[in-house]
């Protein structure tokens, strides 16, 4: 059992939240598919030889082709990097976490691990930002390390309107309660004139 990290002087664990495990159902269930199926063959064409009967015509040809084909034949290389290539596509998924799109809150003392879908974090923001006085559209994209927002504002100065975004969107960020709060890339722009 893994010790928890003791939690620091706001009450928050201070141990190292990382990203969120997916479950990886499709390639999972693919594999076992094929597993299943090439096993329920090969057992049924034993049991027909062991009840006397001959080896299916399949099993005879891949008998053959394998004990004549040289190793260097183009289709036993094809195979092998077939195989070769499943198996490391296995292990990727395997030893890598997944799911880029959950970015992991901090847990306080809660023993249930909680997560804000990236498009959510963008919803969040984009309305965080609609607030501030002069800004008449929005556009926000949430990254893993990173938001970038685009705002266009139709009177006051954009540097004052700039100011108070990146105050709005910074608390925001920091409201959000996210282990690794992402770093804020503002831009603010006059709308395009029209003629």
């Amino acid at each position: 059992m893994k010790d928890e990290p003791a939690p620091g002087p706001s009450g928050e664990r201070t141990g190292r939240e990382g990203r969120f495990w997916s479950v990886r159902r499709v390639p999972a269930g693919l594999l076992a598919l094929v597993v299943l199926a090439g096993s329920a063959l090969l057992l049924y064409d034993v049991a027909a030889v062991r009840a006397d009967r001959p080896p299916m015509r399949w099993r005879r040809v891949l008998t053959d082709e394998l004990a004549t084909r040289r190793l260097d034949d183009v289709w036993v290389l094809t195979g092998a990097g077939i195989a070769t290539a499943a198996g490391l596509w296995l292990l990727v998924l395997a030893v890598t976490p997944g799911l880029r799109a959950v970015l992991p809150m901090r847990r306080g003392d809660a023993p249930v691990r909680a997560g804000l879908d990236r498009e959510a974090v963008a919803l969040v923001l984009r309305d965080r930002a609609l607030e501030v006085g002069g800004v008449q559209s929005v556009r926000v994209r949430a990254r893993r390390s990173k938001v970038l927002v685009r705002a266009v504002s139709h009177f006051r100065e954009l540097d004052d309107v700039r100011r108070d975004l990146d105050t709005a969107l910074g608390e925001g960020i920091s409201e959000l309660g996210l282990v690794h709060p992402p770093a804020l890339s503002l831009h603010v722009a006059r709308p395009p004139r029209k003629g």
